[in-house]
């Protein structure tokens, strides 16, 4: 019986192989054909190259190719600092696709979202490049400009003009106390070093009782480093993530050690661009009960990247398996073979809506209280705050899109720094003391030099005003200081968290 019942996946298995060598040699006959045959010259490596990225773009919206330009760029990515505008890519159909924006740099300054499209350069149309050129249009000098064409579905063509920055390897955009035992810490993306800066930053922070985790907007990145951070909180053996695939051994990886922070109250924040890494982190700190999640629903990209390198130092990244959260929650939201566009798109839908939880989803429990959690894709939070619109405007987007904000704020602050740091020596001074009402009136007369007409109630709205407060308080004092005024005058997000932790201590 046991003989009976094996001799089918045998014939099975063989058939499968069959087929693959038969469709490679079917493949190996064509190439030699058209390098024997073609009336023109070819340049061949770019057929090869465009082979492999149209059979990658019929499958996941994350399996990709990267050429050995792209692999260096990627490797400076991780381990060192470029200047740029700070956008992951990818070419699909001949466009330069947004796949991911990294944390503060200019292009999510300026409201750049993943699945944007790319076709305009500094006025020249980019449709058709090749993605080896694409870090020549996008990279440049430090504090040089370039202005994008891009489109977004169901919107006209916008420009965005941005000012190049330097794209550093640290991984922590802020760190700071909220009050006297409410530390907060934000991480952008897991690189090489995030858990090392991460236990400094908290080390620093003089071991805060409490802890806010800023993971919104985090893309993701290593998975070591996100089970690293997860074991900051979890104690020994505690599984945080497994991946399953039918072609790779199934895994489990589990805290080797107890972590740091295993006691303390912990509330994580995320929102729609939280993804992968960021992803493994919350839902495995929500399944163990050991942090609160508060925010909105997180991107949804649970797929295992594998890459193998090629003869000529490109690289495939193909997945082999799905990521699960400790509880057996696929992270992966569902897509469409081969339709990557509909997938960033309906991504992009999410903003600014209520995502409620569909009755159809699959329903978990928390591995220590028993908790209801779901599935469906993402981490859902336990605590939903609805994204703010009520301070954003026409005329803010216009002023961050075309780079007005980012002059003005620049040249305000080169002008006055002497000034402000005489009048106020520190943060709290400033804001006690500060009146951005007369800034913002500046900043509308040196805008509409510029062609941006505003109405009397965009000078006056809280947002820019708040805004404006946040960003000179960041050229005073550091990166920190914005988040320190922005989370207390304008984030939602950040206030729920508070108003939990007041209410549980």
């Amino acid at each position: 019986m046991a003989v009976a019942m094996v001799l089918p996946w045998i014939v099975s298995a063989q058939s499968r192989g069959n087929e693959r060598i038969e469709q490679l040699r079917k493949f190996n006959s064509f190439y030699g054909l058209l390098t024997s045959s073609y009336v023109d010259t070819i340049d061949y490596s770019a057929l090869v190259d465009r082979a492999i990225v149209d059979v990658l773009e019929s499958l996941d919206p994350h399996s990709n190719y990267l050429t050995a330009d792209e692999m260096t760029a990627e490797n400076e990515r991780m381990e060192g600092s470029f200047s740029g505008i700070g956008v992951e890519f990818n070419v699909f159909a001949d466009t330069i696709i947004v796949v991911n924006v990294i944390g503060e740099a200019p292009a999510a300054s300026a409201g750049m979202l993943a699945g944007d499209r790319i076709v305009e350069v500094d006025d020249q149309n980019v449709v058709g490049t090749r993605r080896t050129d694409v870090p020549k249009l996008l990279r440049g000098p430090r504090g040089s400009r370039v202005k994008l064409g891009v489109v977004r579905r169901g919107q006209p063509l916008m420009y965005f003009t941005l000012t190049r920055d330097n794209i550093p390897i640290n991984t922590i955009d802020a760190a700071y106390m909220a009050n006297d035992s409410v530390g907060y810490i934000r991480v952008n993306r897991f690189a090489r070093t995030t858990s090392t800066e991460f236990t400094k930053a908290f080390e620093e922070l003089d071991n805060p009782s409490v802890l806010i985790l800023d993971l919104r907007g985090n893309g993701g990145g290593l998975l070591y480093e996100a089970i690293r951070l997860s074991n900051f909180f979890l104690p020994s053996g505690r599984l945080v993530v497994s991946t399953e695939g039918d072609k790779v051994p199934a895994q489990r990886f589990e805290t080797p050690i107890d972590g740091t922070f295993t006691e303390g109250t912990l509330v994580v924040l995320i929102d729609e661009s939280s993804a992968s890494a960021s992803e493994i982190v919350s839902g495995a700190l929500q399944d163990w009960d050991r942090a609160l999640i508060v925010g909105r629903p997180s991107f949804g990209k649970g797929l295992v990247q594998r890459q193998f390198m090629l003869d000529d130092g490109s690289a495939v990244r193909i997945t082999v398996s799905r990521y699960h959260t400790p509880s057996g929650r696929v992270i992966q939201r569902p897509f469409t073979l081969g339709d990557r566009e509909s997938y960033y798109q309906s991504h992009r839908e999410r903003y600014g809506r209520h995502d409620s939880i569909p009755e159809s989803a699959p329903r978990y429990k928390t591995l220590s209280l028993g908790r209801t959690v779901y599935g469906g894709g993402g981490i859902h939070p336990d605590v939903y705050v609805e994204r703010d619109t009520t301070n954003a405007s026409r005329y803010w987007a216009e002023l961050v899109r075309s780079g007005v904000l980012t002059d003005f704020v620049a040249g305000y602050a080169t002008n006055h720094r002497a000034e402000l740091l005489r009048k106020w020596s520190d943060l709290d001074a400033f804001l006690a003391g500060w009146d951005a009402a007369p800034i913002a009136t500046e900043l509308a007369a040196a805008a509409e030099k510029r062609g941006i007409k505003a109405e009397q109630n965009d000078i006056k709205n809280n947002g820019i005003i708040n805004q404006l407060t946040a960003l000179v308080a960041q050229k005073l004092w550091g990166t920190t200081a914005y988040y320190q005024v922005y989370n207390r005058l304008m984030d939602d997000d950040f206030k729920r968290a508070m108003e939990i932790i007041t209410k549980k201590m």
